[in-house]
């Protein structure tokens, strides 16, 4: 008996999902909103009107501020603009706000000056916009539309409906061919960059909103409001899901689709998991708010946001 309860224990011991703490961390003047990694810089979008850029192979220092100017609530009072999308390609970098005006948005550009390409005239209600290339910008839409925005004539190539459901996210793989969209509908729509035509729609592991998607190397995850962490392999169509205890808002895979992170549960912990097994890696334990953003920097290191101020390292070895 003491030596069954022995053996038992020791599998436990060696078989349980280690819990890891943060490396490192980083503080933000404002609330993480959105968040990139370009080489080595770290680019965070905050809610008090600015990006800040960070050099994560230089003890995290800061690289440069570029700020928007304010805009004016409904009682006419200057405040922040909430930036809610940034990319960075070269030394040009992306920045997309609100522009409080009737739930339309702004977008600037920055390279040597700010140059704002949008706003509130032209009437555009954007949630989310990502580089293809120095001269065009892929742009999400709040109604679940698509659009690649010239920046040179600032006319859109095309503008495709991709469902009547509310856009949740988009995601972009490596070479920027394709992107997948999400919506509350739970269906993934996977788009051709160029031509905004759906080359395939993703369905039957989230039933509700997914919150976030990302796209590596043939797979895609998603973030699912059903309490479904969703995993398909982008050419057979075929997917599967992890089950959650809660909400899952934010997601991530590896560069190599080998692992995957979810937000899995109420205390904001992210669970990484083997992609093809879907055995439980580890478990990443100090986030205190709500998950906005996990980021692979490679196989093993993983950058994350909440809804909070602080950013945080982990290391999986």
């Amino acid at each position: 008996m003491k030596a069954t309860l022995f053996f038992l224990i020791l599998n436990i011991f060696l078989y349980a999902t280690p819990t890891l703490k943060p490396i490192d961390s980083i503080e933000i003047n404002g609330t993480v909103r959105d968040m990139v990694l370009r080489e080595n810089f770290l680019v965070v979008a905050t809610d008090m009107g600015h990006i800040e850029i960070k050099d994560i192979d230089k003890n995290n220092s800061n690289i440069k501020n570029i700020a928007i100017p304010n805009i004016k609530d409904f009682m006419g009072d200057e405040i922040p603009a909430r930036v809610m999308s940034t990319d960075k390609i070269g030394e040009r970098y992306l920045l997309l706000s609100d522009s409080g005006k009737n739930g339309y948005s702004d977008l600037y550009i920055y390279d040597t000056n700010l140059t704002q390409i949008l706003s509130a005239k032209d009437k555009k209600a954007l949630i989310k916009a990502r580089f293809i290339d120095k001269e065009h910008i892929l742009l999400g839409y709040l109604s679940n539309e698509v659009s690649l925005l010239n920046l040179k004539n600032k006319k859109e190539r095309y503008r495709v409906q991709l469902s009547e459901s509310k856009f949740s996210d988009f995601a972009l793989n490596r070479d920027k061919t394709q992107a997948v969209f999400s919506c509350e509908s739970g269906i993934l729509s996977v788009v051709d960059v160029q031509t905004g035509k759906v080359l395939k729609e993703l369905k039957g592991q989230n039933v509700d909103n997914v919150y976030r998607v990302d796209f590596k190397n043939g797979v895609i995850s998603g973030a699912g409001q059903d309490r479904r962490g969703s995993i398909y392999d982008v050419a057979t169509g075929k997917g599967s899901y992890i089950a959650g205890d809660f909400l899952i808002y934010s997601t991530a895979l590896s560069p190599s689709a080998s692992k995957v992170a979810f937000a899995m549960d109420e205390q904001n912990n992210i669970s990484i998991y083997n992609t093809s097994t879907k055995s439980k890696i580890a478990i990443l334990k100090g986030q205190k708010s709500t998950l906005n953003v996990i980021i692979f920097q490679d196989e093993d290191k993983i950058i994350s946001a909440s809804d909070d101020t602080t950013i945080m390292l982990w290391n999986l070895n």
